[in-house]
């Protein structure tokens, strides 16, 4: 007896080359400059950083590598706070260890899900009053959606504090500026404006070179730096000469080829995923118990996935049972990120937001402060993130919703 065949699967977020991109890969074969520091490198940084709006870039390995080389030309170091979101995924904040420094993790607001700027206000104010500010803020622009950076700016400036923006999530994601234009306030890039912001281009990402990431800023030397740290800090000399100790950090030219292709479908893309997240509101928006992501009052999200919260209690399933009727018809979804203060590898004082009272979270090895932190664990709980894949068909779409409309039922 023939056994029905299973459903084709549906991914969350898959590469989607765009055809431009064999062509520059193509070149770099002819070129023969298959290695790093080489021609796709050198216009793969220029296009992106005026794609972005940004001054300065340098293509490296992963966002990872670029948020540690963003931290180690700011100087951070070991005795050094860094507060960063709470609400993100770990490769945002590793680095901050890599330096030997203690992160901060602050909770998120309910409007954006991103990095709550009333939470910040208040930790940067306790820590002065301590005489040790934070050496620096790293925001996550969380799902495509612009952290409230202008208010985040505000808080900051006074205390000399920089900014290094994860918006590894964020490509062609926009927030309003104080600038005006015209009668209008500007629109800014994510990461625009502050002192250094990260991208991620993993498989999983709008704009994707298989692996790998930028650093941007409009400080020169800060990129420099950084430039020269990628290349395992080799001194101008005929041999090889080190003062310093760098790292093996930089992007190879074929994997700048497919980044460079990829911009040239980027605004298409981010449209088709705009399209996606309507579609699936528009056929779930009456169910009750589901709401959607909301996007910024500030800003223009990139929408890079779909999002849904979920009440058990209205809706009539969990977050963890639609996630796995979706997997038993081959379609993957995931929750929401675990939040970092959660997370078994560190060991977390807590601090909360309202009495400041402490409290001990996790046994892990590497030690870190949380600020609040119910916001951030209530959407982990409740937030399901569906299928968002440009390249997903009408079909795929119905499917995913049918899923979900007979967990209601």
């Amino acid at each position: 007896m023939n056994q029905p065949s299973k459903a084709e699967g549906i991914f969350l977020s898959p590469p989607h080359m765009g055809g431009e991109e064999l062509r520059f890969i193509e070149e770099a074969f002819e070129s023969n400059y298959i290695a790093p520091l080489a021609p796709q490198v050198d216009t793969f940084e220029q296009e992106f950083a005026e794609k972005v709006g940004i001054a300065h870039a340098v293509a490296v390995s992963s966002g990872t590598a670029a948020m540690h080389l963003a931290l180690r030309a700011l100087g951070i170091g070991p005795g050094d706070e860094v507060i960063a979101s709470t609400l993100t995924f770990i490769g945002s904040v590793t680095p901050i260890f890599f330096q030997g420094a203690c992160p901060v993790f602050v909770d998120a607001d309910r409007q954006t899900w991103n990095m709550d700027p009333g939470l910040l206000d208040q930790e940067i104010k306790a820590c002065a009053s301590r005489g040790k500010p934070p050496k620096a803020v790293v925001p996550t622009d969380l799902y495509g959606q612009c952290a409230d950076l202008e208010r985040i700016l505000e808080i900051c400036r006074p205390h000399g504090i920089p900014i290094i923006s994860d918006a590894a999530e964020a490509m062609e994601a926009y927030y309003q500026g104080t600038e005006l234009r015209g009668n209008k306030r500007r629109w800014n890039h994510a990461g625009k404006g502050a002192r250094a912001a990260v991208f991620s281009f993993n498989g999983n990402k709008i704009l994707t070179t298989s692996g790998g990431g930028m650093l941007v800023s409009d400080d020169g030397d800060l990129i420099e730096q950084a430039r020269f740290l990628s290349q395992q800090a080799r001194d101008p000399a005929p041999h090889y000469e080190h003062s310093t100790l760098g790292y093996n950090y930089r992007m190879s030219n074929i994997l700048a080829a497919i980044g460079t292709g990829q911009l040239r479908v980027l605004e298409e893309r981010v449209e088709r995923r705009c399209q996606i997240f309507e579609q699936y509101k528009e056929a779930l928006g009456d169910l009750p118990g589901i709401e959607f992501m909301p996007e910024a009052s500030y800003g223009r999200s990139n929408r890079w996935l779909t999002i849904i919260l979920i009440a058990p209690e209205i809706f009539g399933a969990d977050r963890e049972l639609l996630r796995l009727a979706l997997e038993a018809e081959n379609i993957e979804a995931r929750p929401v990120w675990k939040p970092m203060h959660l997370q078994p590898v560190f060991q977390v004082e807590a601090r909360k937001a309202r009495n400041l009272g402490k409290a001990r979270k996790g046994k892990g090895k590497y030690r870190a402060r949380v600020v609040g932190g119910e916001v951030a664990e209530d959407l982990f709980g409740r937030g399901l993130c569906l299928p968002s894949g440009t390249a997903m068909t009408g079909f795929d779409l119905d499917r995913v919703i049918s899923v979900i409309r007979r967990c209601h039922k």
